[in-house]
């Protein structure tokens, strides 16, 4: 279990859930200067889907946040072609903002509470027969280079896992992804998940 209780964020657009995996250009000095102190500490970072502004944001610029959201450990880093810092973010733990507040140099802090369910290393729930489509779903999805190059070990015998994984690689809605990351059962999520594939292949 993570015993932190303050942590920075990282807004972003994207929403990720736990041991997935996120690649991050980093080139604003707040953003560095949190990278840099990560990895000195082996700590981490809340990443948060920004519900208003941006990711990139000058001197009095306002963000706002969702408050659920997942914090995130660097497991590997570059300098990539184009001179800018490049890390592989993956996710640990989702968690709840219970306040948040921006530092001087406009870093977002955050005092969170950690969920009981939706983090690394918890038991498996057992796939059942029925959910055994949005197994072969996530195989086909796993196939993809994009997804492929970000090195995911996936344990298709955990359902927790498939609706982790399937909520953030099918192609809907950073909004949606968000809904799916806020529920706190395992199996209401992939029923969730099958709702919305059903609707999308009927939208085809």
């Amino acid at each position: 279990m993570i015993k932190l209780d303050v942590i920075p964020l990282f807004p972003l657009q994207s929403v990720l859930f736990p041991r997935g995996r996120l690649p991050l250009q980093i080139f604003e000095a707040r953003y560095i200067d949190l990278v840099k102190r990560a990895m000195q500490t082996d700590t981490g970072f809340g990443v948060c889907l920004l519900k208003e502004g941006h990711g990139s944001a000058g001197a009095g610029a306002q963000q706002t946040v969702h408050r659920t959201g997942t914090y995130a450990r660097i497991v590997d880093w570059d300098a990539l072609p184009n001179g800018l810092l490049g890390v592989t973010a993956e996710g640990v733990h989702k968690f709840t903002v219970q306040d948040c507040w921006a530092q001087d140099d406009q870093l977002l802090m955050a005092k969170v509470e950690f969920a009981e369910t939706d983090y690394s290393d918890q038991d498996e729930i057992p796939v059942d027969q029925p959910d055994e489509s949005l197994v072969h779903l996530l195989q086909e999805l796993m196939k993809h280079p994009a997804i492929e190059h970000l090195k995911l070990i996936v344990n298709y015998a955990d359902l927790r896992e498939i609706g982790w994984r399937l909520s953030e690689l099918l192609p809907i809605p950073s909004e949606r992804k968000q809904a799916l990351l806020e529920l706190n059962d395992a199996r209401a999520r992939a029923r969730a998940i099958e709702e919305l594939v059903a609707l999308m292949t009927n939208q085809e």
